[in-house]
């Protein structure tokens, strides 16, 4: 279980519905302390993320082996450790020293731990280590640590979320600085597969993809994206970029990949629904979504040029076929939505239609494996366990190579003119790719199967399978950098258009305080300044099916409070900066103990079955569209619905994370 403070409760109302109140995390501080926060270290590099400093699975390093036998240091093995996992190693230089950063597990059946070591890179010596126990999430016991750490460039620290949602920040020492838990907080979603992928960062950001069913306008289930300040927790935006049932079928652990265009920095990453999303990366606001398959599309996608290609391996939306490999027009989807007018009347994100495809191929298959793409050419590992060469310009298949009898997660890896290929069960490939095919330079069964990605840097390659950590290669040198992704300062043509609310959504007891800060931005998202004043009132969103106010106010030296007599509620406040507005949101929820026998409640809504009813308390989160108060010969009870399958299983959260 997960430790806690405090003993856990766990109340039964009806069949198969279980309130659970879980103990607190570990560190005993809110979001945005910085209790045990390092010095600011200089700048790291290194291969810092899941995919590399070029977001798309390549490296710029040379002189790395063409053959590698596991075991023989004469044959390029520097060293392995035993360690399960299924996700890819970061390596981060902190001054002259180089360390490793694995996501690992430990243990079997309910022992189960996931861990994050940190080991040396040139010996493998561990330095520290981390474990986190699952709690009241629906994961097969050998589905852990799908995912990877991400290291930041400029403080050095770790970011990881875990497979029941804990979304940790550690320093360099392994520190923890601050944690969130997303499933007790958000409502994210746990899923059997147990695929949970890695935060991206970037600026100020830490950005994380999830399923969630929180409440209120977020209460509906749905892919969405959460962006914390990343020194501090606490939530800066969040954004639903796609769309529901009978789409949303799916989690998906797709990592952003980020540009600069048309002056906004964007993101671009697939879905639990079946689309493509651009996201602005500084405000969470949707631009535009592709409706690409039914299901969800968890390869990464890459640039080539003005093209982004991505693909998938559920059912296509406009064909009874399963998967299929596109290149969208990104120049002409972001001026489409440039081009749509400022104001009430601009509806984003922006559907796009076939005619921003340039090209596609449905010979191409993949479910979970992301591409790799060098100069004009794309390298995809099938799910058939083909390896493709496709041109990027046109979208054909050049030439393919049989590697095995399937794929699953694994991306390939290119550098020095090679690509390095983990297979699910069939070993692992040194291959070296032409125009006309693929050289095979080494083929090696390896101990476990290969379900991650490999990483590289200064000239050693890191490869982790269901059994074990290996490191080969050789000495190395300073690896050249990739190109950076600098920000773009643009000149505020128009002025402000927003006001950003720091953190945008709160959870509070009553008889408690706090502050928040604003950022006014121009219509770019870009960040202006950082105003102190403003008027705040509360506000009920035009579209809300229940209209709640929070039992909270400001005080006169702009504190939040709420007093002591707060009740139960949720709603959000307006913040008006010289007419330029933000909007904040927040619960507020008693300790225990609690009662709630559902008499009181106004059965004012109609089902679809002419049943009268009414929502469950709005502060509670994961609850909508799962239960409803219904009468039951003559007592007001909760009733569970079934009408979005997704959600036959339910957890809902009344009460604090800790």
């Amino acid at each position: 279980m997960r430790p806690f403070h405090a003993t856990a409760i766990v109340v039964r109302v009806a069949v198969a519905f279980v309130i659970v109140l879980t103990g607190a995390c570990a560190v005993d501080h809110q979001p945005g302390s910085t209790i045990g926060q390092a010095e600011a270290s200089p700048a790291v590099t290194g291969w810092l993320g899941w995919r590399g400093p070029g977001q798309n699975g390549v490296s710029y390093e040379t002189n790395l082996p063409d053959v590698w036998l596991p075991g023989d240091k004469a044959a390029g093995h520097l060293w392995s450790i035993d360690l399960p996992g299924r996700g890819t190693p970061v390596i981060a230089r902190h001054g002259d020293e180089d360390r490793v950063y694995v996501w690992g597990y430990e243990g079997s059946g309910p022992d189960v731990r996931e861990v994050l070591l940190c080991l040396d890179a040139a010996s493998g010596r561990e330095i520290w280590r981390r474990a986190y126990s699952d709690f009241i999430s629906d994961i097969i016991y050998d589905r852990y640590s799908i995912g990877a750490p991400t290291v930041d460039g400029e403080t050095g620290n770790v970011y990881l979320m875990t497979s029941p949602g804990l979304l940790v920040c550690l320093d360099r020492d392994g520190t923890e600085i601050w944690q969130r838990s997303m499933m007790e907080e958000f409502g994210r979603l746990t899923f059997p597969n147990g695929r949970t992928g890695a935060p991206a960062i970037d600026g100020e950001l830490v950005i994380v993809n999830c399923i969630s069913s929180n409440w209120g306008r977020e209460g509906p289930g749905r892919n969405r994206f959460y962006a914390f300040d990343k020194k501090t927790g606490e939530l800066v935006w969040s954004s639903t970029p796609g769309v529901g049932p009978p789409f949303l079928r799916d989690s998906s652990f797709s990592i952003p990949v980020f540009e600069w265009r048309n002056g906004k920095r964007v993101f671009y990453v697939g879905t639990g629904c079946g689309n493509i999303v651009a996201v602005n990366a500084r405000t969470g606001q949707p631009l535009w979504r592709y409706q690409l398959a039914v299901g969800g599309i968890n390869s990464s996608v890459v640039m080539h040029k003005d093209k982004l290609i991505a693909i998938h391996g559920k059912e296509n939306i406009d064909d009874t076929g399963r998967g299929r490999m596109i290149a969208i027009d990104i120049k002409k989807a972001l001026d489409h939505v440039d081009a749509v007018p400022v104001g009430g009347a601009k509806q984003l994100p922006v559907k796009l239609d076939k005619s921003y495809e340039l090209w596609r191929n449905d010979d191409l298959s993949m479910f979970t494996s992301s591409p790799v793409v060098v100069g004009d050419r794309i390298y995809q590992v099938t799910m058939k366990g083909d390896l493709v060469c496709v041109d990027a310009n046109t979208g054909q298949s050049l030439w393919h190579i049989k590697l095995g009898a399937d794929q699953l997660h694994a991306s390939p890896l290119y550098a020095d003119g090679k690509l390095y290929v983990p297979t699910w069960h069939d070993g692992f490939y040194i291959i070296r790719p032409t125009d006309t095919g693929g050289q095979i330079l080494d083929h090696v069964q390896l101990d476990g199967a290969c379900l991650g990605s490999p990483s590289v840097w200064n000239g050693q390659i890191y490869l982790h399978t269901m059994t074990k950590l290996y490191c080969f290669g050789g000495p190395g040198g300073e690896p050249p950098a990739a190109a950076g992704a600098e920000d773009q300062h643009v000149a505020h043509s128009q002025g402000p258009s927003s006001v950003g609310v720091i953190p945008c959504e709160v959870l509070m007891r009553p008889g408690s305080r706090m502050r928040f800060r604003l950022r006014r931005l121009d219509h770019l998202g870009q960040h202006m300044d950082s105003p102190r004043g403003g008027v705040w009132r509360k506000f009920i969103p035009p579209a809300a099916k229940v209209r709640s106010f929070l039992d909270a106010d400001f005080n006169d030296v702009g504190e939040f409070v709420a007093t002591a007599q707060a009740k139960r509620s949720a709603g959000a406040f307006e913040v008006d900066v010289n007419r330029e507005k933000g909007y904040m949101r927040g619960r507020i929820l008693p300790s225990p103990p609690y009662a709630e026998d559902f008499e009181s409640f106004n059965l004012v809504h109609v089902a679809k079955d002419g049943t009268p009813f009414a929502y469950l308390p709005l502060p509670w989160i994961g609850a909508r569209l799962k239960w409803e108060v219904r009468d039951v010969n003559g007592d007001k009870v909760l009733a569970k619905t079934l009408d979005r399958i997704l959600f036959q299983r339910s957890m809902v959260f009344i009460g604090h994370a800790d």
